[in-house]
């Protein structure tokens, strides 16, 4: 169903966005692929010696010239793209109380800016072929408060927001739009490494690989909205 595909996919470099890549590309999905640092190339060349078609791309998610420049590279290089997974994000625990404005300013602008401007970026190209689907990998604190991680937990929040108001200006032009809401992760998040001892019972990378990949298959006369997913060993308030 995905064989012929397009997708971009941010923050590819490595951790749960390589893992998407990896895993769009086995279904025969062509890759552009967006990262911060040099690094992205490297995963693309990874990923080439598999066979795969593959766009590396080095671009700031939260640098709006950045985005066109890129968005517009997979454009000259596909002619489409099909599918849109914002993976970029960072975070940090602390405090409201010990958060610098500076701190404050940077997360918003990579998880919450950056979705916006990716997704904006792509919305014409969709519209004008009719279709088109976008995830959005987000967290489970944005259905639920944390204690320090306020600006982490907002900027969730936020992009809970922006997706299901998008959607609804979007659905008429057959783009479907959805979050994939993951609890811990075993990962690079917050200056953690993969494979940390503590993490062994967390969701793994291949977790959320999976997850897009069945929300990006699903019937096109379907859309899932959201995929809430979480490791048995973790504990938070239920509903």
């Amino acid at each position: 169903m995905l064989n012929g595909k397009v997708a971009v996919v941010t923050g590819a470099s490595r951790g749960a966005g390589k893992a998407i890549a990896t895993r769009l590309m086995s279904e025969g999905v062509k890759l552009a692929i967006i990262g911060s640092s040099e690094q992205i190339h490297e995963t693309a060349t990874e990923l080439k010696e598999s066979g795969g078609e593959v766009l590396s791309l080095q671009a700031d998610v939260a640098n709006e010239q950045q985005v066109k420049e890129a968005f517009q590279q997979a454009i000259d290089q596909y002619g489409k793209i099909d599918i849109l997974v914002n993976n970029a994000g960072i975070g940090f625990f602390k405090t409201a109380e010990e958060t610098t404005v500076e701190e404050w300013d940077k997360v918003f602008n990579v998880n919450t800016k950056g979705v916006f401007l990716t997704t904006r970026e792509v919305l014409p190209s969709m519209k004008e072929n009719r279709s088109g689907t976008i995830i959005t990998i987000s967290s489970d604190v944005g259905r639920r408060a944390i204690a320090n991680g306020s600006a982490y937990t907002a900027t969730k929040y936020a992009v809970q927001g922006f997706i299901n108001s998008v959607a609804q200006e979007v659905q008429e032009y057959g783009i479907r739009m959805g979050t994939v809401n993951p609890g811990a992760i075993d990962t690079y998040f917050a200056g953690s490494n993969q494979g940390e001892t503590h993490k062994e019972d967390w969701l793994k990378v291949d977790d959320i690989a999976e997850a897009v990949c069945y929300m990006a298959s699903a019937a096109k006369h379907m859309v899932v909205d959201e995929i809430l997913l979480h490791p048995l060993s973790q504990e938070y308030p239920r509903a």
